[in-house]
């Protein structure tokens, strides 16, 4: 089992001078590295509507690289505005993943849009960044990654990596909706599509990781780390039904692979579950893993889905 130190929480969401568009929620960290700070990319949302309908935005925070509870930055506006009318991100832009491409930043994110039968749909879009991740512009109107006969719908989630001169994209695909107490609720699982160019992408078409805990178990947030020969994926899962609470909300998993093809589920192994009190007592999830100076830590989510923010874990040990 790995072991994982909680180190405590990061960043608060709340009103922020400035920035209507920052109000609630902190969620899908994800990092990127420079000489002086950790730059995390998150998502949030302003205060609902009228009609009590939320939008999401995508900013970032730099964190001190010397001390990660130091914020020193927050950007002044979102990374990148919502879709037109009609678009697949036209209410949303959540989550985000983003990796260095030479001098460029690209970032994968998750477009929603709003529904009538269900409550949304979600799509993958590309953009880029000329200066260091601050601004980014979208590589078009319509996703890169879209839907398809064996992957219909809420295609979200991505994470984008970059092995041996090849791109990865992980990502969840809706597999059915269903109705829980008259509410749509979505079942979705890990998939991986590859690229050469980061524009055009070939699906593996399957899911990745094995169900456990349930047929209908709805996994997110699939997060690859290269260490000691070896590729760990920790996510995170929940239950079909009643997962926003307590008992049947998201946990992390684990997995690991010897080709990013092929992989074994070990959730025993994760080595991080919720708190007795606080924060994250309720559920934990979108773990994101990255490397400072020699250590190798993990951000994640904590109740009502970074409601109350994300927080950090360091390893105690090597992944191995």
């Amino acid at each position: 089992m790995f072991k994982w130190k909680k180190l405590g929480k990061v960043f608060s969401p709340g009103p922020q001078h400035g920035r209507e568009w920052l109000n609630e929620f902190a969620q899908a960290p994800a990092t990127l590295l420079f000489d002086d700070f950790v730059r995390v990319y998150f998502s949030c949302r302003p205060k609902a509507d009228a009609k009590g309908q939320y939008v999401s935005y995508s900013a970032f925070l730099d964190l001190d690289r010397r001390d990660l509870f130091k914020v020193l930055n927050v950007s002044a506006n979102p990374i990148l505005p919502l879709g037109p009318l009609g678009a697949f991100d036209e209410f949303g832009i959540y989550p985000v993943s983003v990796a260095r491409d030479g001098a460029d930043v690209r970032a994968y994110y998750a477009g929603w849009t709003r529904c009538e039968s269900v409550p949304f749909n979600v799509a993958i879009g590309g953009a880029i960044s000329h200066d260091n991740g601050e601004t980014f512009t979208k590589l078009g109107i319509g996703p890169v990654l879209g839907y398809s006969p064996n992957e219909p719908f809420v295609m979200s989630g991505p994470k984008i990596r970059r092995f041996n001169d090849r791109w990865y994209l992980w990502y969840i695909a809706g597999r059915k909706w269903k109705v829980v107490e008259g509410r749509a609720e979505p079942v979705y699982k890990i998939r991986m599509a590859t690229s050469d160019d980061g524009v055009t992408w070939h699906k593996e078409d399957r899911d990745l990781i094995e169900s456990r805990i349930e047929e209908d178990e709805a996994q997110a947030s699939p997060d690859v780390f290269f260490a000691n020969g070896k590729y760990h994926m920790f996510f995170c899962y929940r239950y079909s039904a009643g997962y926003r609470g307590k008992t049947f909300g998201y946990r992390i998993g684990y997995a690991s692979s010897p080709d990013l093809l092929h992989w074994t589920r070990d959730d025993d192994k994760a080595g991080i579950d919720i708190s007795e009190a606080g924060w994250d007592s309720e559920m934990i999830s979108y773990p994101h893993v990255f490397e400072v100076d020699g250590q190798v830590y993990m951000a994640y989510l904590g109740n009502q889905v970074g409601r109350e923010g994300f927080g950090l874990a360091v390893l105690d040990g090597k992944l191995e």
